[in-house]
């Protein structure tokens, strides 16, 4: 028993075959004990752009014939995958040589339909499928350090309402309560909507109805369906908070939710896009639903950064400070560049802060944005400041060039962003997690 264990062992530095010498340390060329390789993945986001994946020599003899146009991924190695929204495409670390058949869709009766995906992308959506619905338990870890980057669509709504704390892991539970809190902000809605006319509370409902229609300029939120959802769950959320109460800029911060939970209710087998759906076409049940989840999971969001919205709004300014002294430390020709032409962080910074980058960055690059952040540990407090700092680098060498104020105030308010998708969103997430990991945990260093 003891050798067939050994030899098991040995397959990943050459044939077994070979007798047991001096040269074993050099059968196969491949890496011996002790030898130090990337970790690529979750906890630890790729700094530099991924190789391409090599084949390993090693690795048990497949019929060529039907090879597929991807290699299985090899433990340690980095993976290339083409970024873009919603759509996964094979792998160009190899010209394509598989007839259509041999694409695979998900296998699992419980994933939902989907577009022919690559075999990769197919594999790493059973994983997400595996973690929800395969185990009595959601390791809600495990399922962080595969979510830190991206989350397949399909999949997304289910796993950030279980990120955010809003479904129960215990898979049996989950019905029951989604059902009970659906019920619940319903018994909301018929507590407190009618009092929005009252003296006392006509302002908040006032300034609610002046932002509502400032939100993103897509259809989806031009739509009257989709304000009166955001009416009510902005007000109700007022009622229930009356430390804050409403302040402006919450309403961006639900959009992205709101967004996700319709488009679970889409056909997945088409290429509808939620923001241009027209939600008359959708049944009543299905846009109540996405207006429920939606406000508990803004509610649990603004559990962790509700002083960004009190007296004052002590969180943006010390975000904001931090943000500064990050800057400072990561960048300091900027820093130097931006002080000498009195532009004070708090002028364009703040509404960093208080929307999220959510006025600064397309949708589909918030929701990417999210994913991380719905990982981390108070990623929307501690970590938002860090990919501040990234974005902010992102335009060094421009803002460089700028030489008085207003110029420079023009270009930070109007960030040329728009046709941004993952890939930038990718390069700001793994400079943010590199300056988190070297400061977070010795903030005296940005002294």
């Amino acid at each position: 028993m003891a050798e067939s264990s050994s030899s098991k062992k040995m397959v990943g530095f050459g044939s077994t075959s070979q007798p047991q010498g001096k040269s074993f340390w050099k059968r196969g060329g491949g890496r011996v004990p002790g030898t130090v390789k990337p970790v690529f993945g979750a906890q630890h986001p790729p700094l530099n752009a991924p190789l391409a994946t090599s084949p390993n020599p090693t690795s048990p003899v497949r019929d060529k014939s039907k090879k597929s146009a991807t290699q299985e991924p090899i433990a340690g190695s980095p993976v290339v995958v083409k970024p873009g929204p919603l759509q996964f495409t094979a792998s160009t670390s190899a010209p394509s040589t598989s007839p259509p058949e041999n694409k695979v869709t998900t296998p699992s009766a419980s994933t939902p339909k989907l577009p022919v995906l690559s075999e990769r992308e197919a594999h790493r959506l059973q994983k997400f499928v595996r973690l929800i619905e395969g185990v009595p338990q959601t390791p809600l870890e495990d399922l962080s350090k595969l979510s830190w980057s991206g989350i397949p669509n399909p999949v997304r709504h289910t796993v950030w309402k279980l990120l955010s704390g809003y479904l129960p892991a215990n898979v049996e539970r989950r019905k029951a309560t989604l059902d009970r809190k659906r019920n619940e902000y319903r018994s909301f809605v018929k507590q407190y909507f009618h009092t929005r006319l009252q003296p006392q509370h006509k302002e908040t409902f006032h300034q609610i109805n002046i932002d509502i229609p400032r939100m993103s300029p897509t259809s989806l939120f031009q739509q009257p369906i989709a304000q009166e959802c955001f009416e009510r769950l902005l007000y109700i959320w007022a009622m229930r908070h009356p430390a804050s109460s409403y302040v402006q800029g919450m309403n961006d911060l639900a959009t992205p939710f709101f967004v996700i939970f319709l488009g679970s209710h889409l056909d997945p087998t088409t290429d509808e896009d939620p923001q241009t759906t027209e939600l008359s076409k959708l049944g009543e049940e299905a846009i109540a639903e996405a207006e429920a989840d939606t406000y508990w999971c803004l509610t649990k969001l603004m559990d962790g950064i509700q002083d960004n919205y009190t007296f004052a709004q002590p969180g943006i300014q010390m975000k904001v400070h931090k943000l500064k002294e990050l800057v400072k430390r990561v960048d300091a020709p900027l820093f130097s560049h931006l002080e000498n032409n009195s532009m004070e962080f708090m002028e364009f910074a703040f509404r960093w802060m208080n929307n999220l980058l959510i006025r600064e960055l397309p949708l589909q690059c918030i929701i990417r944005l999210w994913d991380t952040y719905l990982c981390e540990r108070d990623g929307f407090a501690t970590f938002h400041p860090y990919v501040c700092a990234a974005f902010l680098n992102q335009f060094s060498k421009e803002l460089l060039q700028l030489t008085d104020f207003q110029a420079l105030m023009i270009y930070l308010q109007n960030l040329p962003t728009s046709d941004w998708d993952e890939r930038q969103v990718n390069e700001i997430l793994a400079s943010a997690y590199q300056w988190k990991y070297s400061f977070n945990d010795a903030p005296s260093h940005l002294n």
